[in-house]
């Protein structure tokens, strides 16, 4: 099985923690040069002086942006590949707040539209000629679960991550014969910051404890834990290897089974 990334260079998005972070060390491991992207420089360059180094010259960097500043964001990332065009984009981000889509504003949505759609289409635009002239492109979108079942609490996040998913379907019939492939990962109850803000919030809602929510969650997944972040990044690297050529326009979820759809 053809693994190897030596000689690829991956722009990893939310990369300062958790799935992010996890996926950068992951592509690191199997050879590729590695740019981080998030908003905090001294997380990024303690992460970039961590990452893997598998050949003599194998090279990663940071980069700090904005997903939110979508002009910003493509004049960072475009100074980037000026210099080493790009080849594999792990489009991730932050999740929107919780809480009930009709009590949700103009401007929740707005920001998140933002912060998703926009901000993944503006990084391939920057990134598709670079992948074009090499014949090899991995577009990964980290999604939720919530694009094949939505997930209560989660209104704003539903309703865009499933933009997120109809716009990457169609990319990946757009861009498939210049040799790129586009999917997306829906990772379930996993183990980051994002799932102990849900915990607090909730708890902070409903009177109950964090454990005791917690608890409710694992009734609902078969494995009966949550996931690590590596194992995310492990789908997500698989994606992006030689390997995966074949793959293409898909969703996996990585939730340890609890998603109950059959596509």
């Amino acid at each position: 099985m053809q693994l190897d990334l030596s000689g690829r260079h991956a722009l990893v998005c939310g990369a300062s923690q958790g799935i992010g972070r996890a996926t950068a060390m992951e592509l690191a491991a199997l050879g590729a040069h590695v740019t981080v992207l998030a908003r905090t420089a001294d997380t990024l360059k303690t992460l970039t002086a961590q990452l893997p180094r598998t050949h003599a010259d194998q090279q990663h960097h940071w980069l700090t942006a904005d997903m939110l500043d979508t002009a910003g964001l493509m004049g960072a990332v475009a100074d980037v590949v000026s210099r080493d065009p790009v080849q594999i984009l792990i489009n991730n981000s932050g999740g929107p707040p919780g809480g009930p889509a009709h009590m949700a504003t103009a401007a929740a949505f707005e920001t998140a539209f933002r912060q998703h759609l926009l901000a993944g289409q503006a990084l391939v635009q920057t990134l598709l000629p670079g992948m074009r002239a090499k014949g090899y492109g991995r577009i990964v979108n980290v999604i939720s679960t919530s694009v094949k079942e939505p997930i209560s609490g989660l209104g704003v996040s539903n309703t865009v991550r499933a933009a997120v998913a109809g716009w990457a379907k169609t990319l990946a019939g757009e861009l498939a014969a210049d040799g790129i492939t586009v999917n997306n990962v829906l990772p379930g109850y996993t183990r980051t910051a994002r799932l102990d803000s849900l915990l607090t919030a909730q708890a902070a809602a409903s009177g109950r404890s964090e454990e005791e929510i917690a608890q409710s969650m694992l009734s609902t997944v078969p494995a009966r834990r949550f996931g690590e972040a590596a194992e995310v990044a492990a789908v997500i690297a698989f994606l992006c290897t030689p390997a995966a050529a074949y793959v293409n326009g898909v969703s996996i979820a990585v939730d340890g089974g609890r998603t109950r759809a059959l596509s």
